[in-house]
């Protein structure tokens, strides 16, 4: 049986959450939310605070199971997967709010991502034999090509703890790429910044899209990040569904304008002060 739905995109959907719901204690926190992913986009979700957007993230991470409803990744039922088997699967996540070794230089954060790839056991290891060897070089080599990519040369041998928040950032993000994901979760990745590393930010995205044949699902504020590189965009509020197309249709979408700026009414009068 197929996964994806009427009116999607063609193709087998990397992604396919339906029906997504997430109860907790009294609080509906999503409600029958549905959506699918396909290769090679760039899927952002939107929408006010509290409307559920990270409560999904944590869904696909398996930090929460759902209440009901389900989401496949390759075919595979996520809700049957530990949430430790996720980045084996090729699912990696940045968080909104930074979660590196602050104690550990930037290429040593790095080369912990490429852990979940080591096939190397506990001898190989102690003995450090020529294949674990072979696996150290190349984990190595991957990491570098990550940090030419993003422009950390200058930072690799420098600890967490002394880089800036935006750099912190940067590094977050080179470290998910190290565990080389087929579908990387972004959660806010212009939060914090300023306006040259929200810049940056786009150029990487888009580079991780077409250099790297990633794709990527994001939760991101910034309308004018989300409109430069979404390819479509979901936007929820309360829990549900308001709106699924692209940036333009999504933004001018009467229910998306309200929940972000207010009644209707509040909407025209704000038009009317602008003209």
């Amino acid at each position: 049986m197929s996964l994806t739905t009427p009116g999607s995109p063609t193709g087998e959907p990397l992604l396919l959450a339906r029906d997504l719901s997430v109860r907790f204690g009294g609080v509906l926190a999503v409600n029958k939310v549905s959506f699918e992913v396909q290769r090679g986009e760039v899927f952002t979700l939107i929408g006010p605070n509290g409307a559920g957007k990270t409560t999904v993230f944590n869904l696909i991470s398996r930090i929460y199971t759902p209440t009901s409803g389900t989401l496949h990744f390759e075919g595979q039922l996520l809700s049957d997967k530990p949430p430790h088997d996720i980045a084996a699967l090729g699912i990696a996540r940045t968080f909104q709010n930074i979660e590196l070794f602050e104690n550990a230089t930037v290429l040593q954060n790095l080369l912990i991502g490429h852990h979940i790839h080591r096939g190397a056991g506990f001898w190989s290891n102690l003995l450090f034999t020529p294949a674990t060897r072979q696996a150290e070089l190349a984990a190595r080599l991957s990491a570098e090509r990550v940090i030419d990519l993003l422009g950390l040369q200058a930072l690799r041998d420098s600890f967490v703890a002394g880089l800036p928040y935006g750099k912190r950032k940067v590094v977050e993000l080179a470290r998910a790429l190290c565990t080389r994901p087929k579908l990387l979760l972004l959660d806010e990745p212009s939060s914090g910044l300023n306006v040259e590393e929200t810049e940056d930010m786009a150029w990487w995205i888009q580079d991780i899209k077409s250099e790297l044949g990633i794709t990527v699902l994001m939760v991101e504020h910034d309308m004018s990040l989300v409109s430069r590189v979404s390819d479509r965009v979901l936007a929820m509020n309360q829990g549900e569904v308001l709106a699924l197309g692209t940036p333009a249709e999504v933004q001018a979408h009467p229910g998306v304008i309200e929940a972000y700026l207010g009644s209707t009414d509040d909407v025209t009068s704000l038009r009317r002060q602008a003209a």
